[in-house]
């Protein structure tokens, strides 16, 4: 208690002289945002080689560890063969063919852990040396405790293609993706807070629909990555590889599933075009924003990410649109993944920029 009453102390002093920011921590919530980055991006090389499965057991210390000699490989690769995507997809697979798939899932689960201490140890710094922000610390261990609920919902996640299915259900998919970006927006969201000059007010003024623009663009783009999700859960990408139809179909008459209801999440059809009609609607969103902000006195910073937005949006709709035609390959999708965190990155970065400003009526 004497610890942390004086770390309160050193903290109330510290946000006395630093009351607008501090740039070490604003630099660290960064360079933690660049971590969950890879971590999608190394998870998209995962679900696209079929490797999420080869780690059959969740151990949150030991499974730091490899195996370290070939009998470990063995025991490993003993308890890949009892689940089904082993007879089903991968039966008579080689030691070395299972280490692949190995290799990408433990590093996707040792990049988790590297980011639980990256974010953990410098918290502990930050707050014992008073250099947080009075009332920050709420924020940032509500941040940290997500990021261990995330642990566990990957585990939930792969729990789901242990038994019965040779792959992982959709629905878990699109809460483990969604959840990694909810952690990313927020670690964006408090660096730019951090940031020294962040609570000054903006030069320029917005009007109050341009700031509902930016949080309708965050809103749209978060709703496109749980779309994008279920794509990847149902392997919708491997279907109608064409465009702008959906093999000569504007659209495609498989789309309705039975029961009806459940057409948006378990329909392949749907899924794929779903995922196509909000990318138009985003595009359509994020231009109408822009033509805005150009036409409004706000401020360098504002128009700027609301350029580089636009730009970042036809930027990544023209990959899927690649990707696509291209059957998934490894490397496009691996980048549209990548694509997407940038969008979602830029489209909070834009909605803080226009928070700063004053409203013009």
């Amino acid at each position: 208690m004497t610890l942390l009453r004086a770390a309160d102390d050193r903290q109330n002093t510290f946000s006395a002289r630093h009351s607008d920011g501090n740039r070490a921590v604003a630099i660290w919530l960064w360079a933690v945002a660049a971590l969950v980055i890879a971590m999608i991006v190394v998870g998209g090389a995962t679900r696209l080689t079929e490797s999420g499965l080869s780690i059959t057991e969740w151990q949150p210390l030991l499974g730091a560890i490899p195996p370290l000699s070939h009998a470990d490989w063995l025991a490993a690769f003993e308890k890949y063969k009892q689940i089904p995507q082993y007879h089903i997809m991968n039966h008579g697979m080689s030691l070395a063919e299972f280490q692949s798939i190995y290799w990408w899932e433990w590093s996707h689960r040792f990049l988790g852990r590297i980011i639980g201490v990256a974010f953990a140890v410098p918290l502990v710094f930050f707050w014992l040396t008073g250099r947080l922000k009075h009332g920050s610390g709420a924020k940032f261990l509500g941040v940290l405790a997500l990021g261990g609920v995330q642990g566990v919902i990957g585990w939930y996640m792969v729990k789901s293609g242990l038994v019965e299915r040779v792959d992982v259900s959709q629905y878990r998919l699109a809460l483990h993706l969604t959840t990694a970006f909810a952690i990313l927006g927020l670690l964006v969201w408090l660096a730019l807070e951090e940031w020294p000059d962040a609570a000054r007010r903006a030069a320029g003024s917005v009007t109050p629909l341009i700031r509902r623009m930016g949080a309708i663009i965050v809103a749209a783009v978060i709703l496109q990555v749980v779309l994008g999700a279920f794509v990847a859960g149902l392997k919708a990408g491997f279907i109608y590889n064409t465009w702008p139809t959906m093999n000569g179909q504007w659209f495609p008459s498989d789309y309705w599933t039975t029961p009806a209801y459940l057409t948006f999440f378990e329909s392949h059809a749907a899924s794929q075009f779903n995922h196509r009609i909000m990318a138009y609607i985003v595009v359509l969103i994020v231009l109408t924003e822009l033509w805005l902000v150009m036409r409004s006195p706000v401020d360098s910073r504002a128009r700027t990410t609301a350029v580089l937005l636009a730009l970042a949006v036809l930027a990544q709709v023209a990959l899927g649109i690649m990707t696509l035609l291209a059957h998934v390959p490894l490397e496009l999708g691996v980048v549209h993944q990548f694509g997407g965190a940038i969008v979602f990155v830029l489209a909070v970065v834009h909605l803080h920029a226009i928070r700063r400003a004053a409203v013009r009526e």
